[in-house]
């Protein structure tokens, strides 16, 4: 019994070691260790081999404007309502988000039929004097400036990034170009009283795809604020107002009037200014979209403007093509603030 199990051991010795011998004496064929070593060469790192220069993309930088793709649908055709051959949906879902008032006005005339020019107004009137500032509602582009001399008299339009589109009519001066990128809440026009108009307004349009909604439905003008974050469009209701009341529109009006007789309208123009144009308007002398010949004489078109006898803010603003907002915020003053003839303002 010892025998056999001490043959049996060194059976297994004699096995183990003709194993570790093979194990070490074991290569790879020829072929196959090529083709092993290409593909540890084909893992080499890139970084020295392929350069993307990403210096003209802010990945994650915060978005200055929207896709482009919005402002393609009728952009060219001059029409303020380009999407006559486009298929409009029943209904649609318009978030509001930031938004500005275009203007601080209350209204003078209210959206729907007119009786007595037997026709539909598409907006309303807001109350504005010659010279104030006109502000874009929502961001966007700017899509048409342009005069209409029997309708909209000077009037600018703006595509929005949430598909909404908004007309303002009746203006005085422009500040914006058409294609120029706005913010919400920027200047974008001087109020007046072009075109088929009885006194100086704007004329305030939101439209959806050619549907012109009745702005009421968006903005609650008597408190100066949108009545909610979104609003639906539905094509049955496009035109009915949002809890639009006349005796709050009222209030607002003496609370307007108050405001303006102190100085506390944001970029309100001046008496002067609506004086000056009227005899402009009378005198023929264009369209008042322009500062005349002489108030453009008077600038450079540098950063800084002097004042002349005579001047006010307004006045600077329209030659100067900015806001009154803007050179207050600029030099650090305010609507009230006496101009002295001699100084001069920063205008850009």
């Amino acid at each position: 019994m010892i025998i056999k199990k001490l043959n049996l051991i060194l059976s297994l010795t004699a096995i183990a070691a003709v194993a570790l011998t093979t194990k070490a004496q074991y290569r790879l064929p020829g072929q196959h260790s090529a083709e092993h070593q290409d593909l540890i060469a084909a893992q080499i790192s890139t970084e020295s081999q392929m350069s993307v220069d990403l210096s003209a993309y802010n990945i994650f930088g915060e978005e200055e404007e929207p896709e482009l793709d919005i402002y393609t649908d009728g952009w060219d055709s001059g029409l303020v309502n380009c999407y006559r051959e486009s298929e409009v949906p029943q209904t649609a879902l318009i978030t509001l988000g930031e938004f500005s008032m275009p203007c601080p006005g209350y209204v003078t005339s209210p959206y729907g039929y007119r009786k007595r020019w037997r026709r539909q107004h598409k907006g309303v009137d807001l109350k504005v004097h010659i010279g104030d500032t006109i502000y874009a509602a929502f961001e966007g582009r700017v899509r048409i400036t342009n005069f209409e001399r029997k309708g909209y008299g000077n009037y600018i339009v703006i595509r929005h990034v949430n598909e909404l589109e908004t007309v303002y009519g009746h203006l005085s001066h422009f500040l914006v170009e058409p294609d120029e990128y706005v913010k919400c809440g920027q200047p974008i026009a001087l109020g007046g009283n072009t075109g088929r108009s009885t006194g100086p307004h704007l004329h305030f349009e939101t439209r959806f795809m050619g549907y012109p909604i009745n702005p009421a439905a968006i903005f609650d003008f008597a408190n100066q604020t949108a009545h909610t974050d979104t609003y639906t469009f539905d094509k049955r209701t496009y035109q009915k107002a949002r809890d639009f009341s006349p005796a709050a529109n009222s209030d607002y009006q003496k609370e307007y009037a108050a405001a303006r007789a102190q100085g506390k309208i944001k970029g309100q123009g001046t008496p002067e200014d609506e004086q000056k144009y009227a005899r402009t308007r009378r005198a023929g002398k264009g369209k008042g979209s322009k500062a005349s010949a002489s108030e453009s004489n008077s600038y450079s078109g540098s950063d800084h403007y002097t004042i002349r006898s005579g001047d006010n803010l307004s006045k600077i603003a329209r030659k100067t093509g900015t806001s009154v907002q803007r050179l207050c915020s600029l030099n650090g003053i305010s609507t009230t603030t006496v101009l002295r003839p001699g100084k001069t303002l920063r205008v850009h």
